[in-house]
């Protein structure tokens, strides 16, 4: 008898500790169920939900004479107050029937329909915040931006301090679209945004990165092939005052791109030129250093002579930028991608309206700083 009452109590010691093990795993799957559920609600059906709470409500407090708590200010204040669990105390049911609305439809209801709207709004954050992570968000309501396509490790963090230590800059959005699978490289850095593409010549990827406004683009791919098929494929979807700039090793491309797109500007390594140059003339690389970036010294800039500015003489330029803007001229170009630019010429060159004037300064020019009517006179 003994041994049979001990074995029971053994085997309910046995099952409610078994109860006790499952007890989570049973909580953990209602959480999970309860998830999928609220993942699948819209904003639409949450906001209809809450509203239909609130409106049902204050009809029965209404019909339950609670006067204090049915003026529209009122009622707002104390359902959020109530239906939040703050519950300051200073609004409440005076009449039974309103402490019963409170007690069987306001509290249960509208603490399910808050935590539905917590979790609704949880999810929207990490949904929002994923996407500029991973670089899911579209930019096609971008406009006058910067796209960079390509990334590379040091190279593209390098040219986006070049392009914010320019000061004096027009301010515009930074754009660094990829193909690779990675996650926003420059997170911290508000100038910056990111778009992951599958590729660089699908037209619905780059309408997602709004590449018909964009006014600056650099191209800079995982190799010249990449770099020569995404410039011959945007050259005739971006505005006419877009300017596009593309990097090749094979200045063979260079030649072949520019016989298709000529508002395409070319830059190749230069790594012969500048041996030879810096043991002919010792300190020839440092020059282009200086000249090349904006984080410190003198830099090379361009400035655009204005549509209505009439005919100049280059000498007339060069003296005014040295003396009231401690800038130097450097020579002239007639168009964005500067093919057939002058450099250096004689004093009495003529410069048009139109004209990209190339300079060295401490900092850029504006258009605006510059007296264009006294050069004129």
């Amino acid at each position: 008898m003994l041994k049979s009452i001990a074995y029971s109590n053994v085997l309910f010691i046995d099952n409610l500790l078994t109860k006790i093990r499952i007890m989570p795993l049973i909580f953990k799957r209602l959480a999970l169920l309860l998830r999928a559920h609220v993942d699948q609600l819209s904003w639409q059906a949450v906001a209809l939900a809450i509203l239909t709470h609130m409106l049902l409500t204050w009809i029965l407090l209404y019909i339950a004479n609670e006067q204090a708590l049915t003026s529209l200010t009122t009622f707002f204040y104390y359902y959020t107050v109530t239906t939040s669990t703050v519950g300051y105390g200073d609004f409440s049911p005076i009449t039974d029937l309103g402490r019963w609305v409170v007690a069987l439809v306001q509290i249960p209801f509208g603490l399910a329909l808050f935590g539905v709207l917590l979790g609704k709004a949880g999810q929207t954050v990490t949904y929002l915040i994923r996407r500029v992570m991973t670089g899911d968000k579209n930019f096609a309501h971008s406009n006058n931006h910067i796209i960079i396509f390509g990334w590379h490790d040091t190279r593209t963090k390098k040219m986006i301090d070049y392009i914010l230590a320019d000061t004096k800059r027009t301010d515009r959005r930074i754009l660094l679209a990829v193909t690779e699978q990675m996650d926003h490289p420059f997170l911290t850095n508000e100038s910056v945004d990111f778009a992951r593409l599958t590729s660089f010549t699908n037209l619905s990827e780059l309408e997602r990165v709004a590449i018909r406004r964009a006014d600056k683009v650099i191209i800079d791919g995982q190799d010249d092939d990449q770099t020569f098929t995404t410039a011959l494929r945007i050259s005739r979807l971006v505005k006419e005052e877009c300017h596009i700039s593309a990097h090749f090793l094979d200045e063979t491309k260079v030649d072949m791109l520019l016989e298709h797109c000529q508002n395409v500007e070319c830059s190749s390594a230069k790594s012969a030129e500048i041996l030879v140059r810096s043991m002919q003339d010792p300190g020839s690389s440092r020059v282009q250093e200086e000249l090349l970036s904006t984080l410190h010294g003198d830099t090379q800039f361009s400035l655009e002579i204005p549509k209505d500015t009439n005919e100049m003489n280059f000498g007339t330029l060069f003296h005014h930028f040295k003396q009231h803007h401690d800038a130097i001229l450097l020579g002239v170009a007639h168009d964005l991608s500067a093919q057939n630019m002058d450099l250096n010429p004689a004093l009495d060159y003529k410069i048009n309206a139109g004209d990209i004037l190339h300079y060295i300064s401490v900092e850029r020019v504006l258009k605006n700083e510059v007296d264009w009517e006294s050069l004129v006179k």
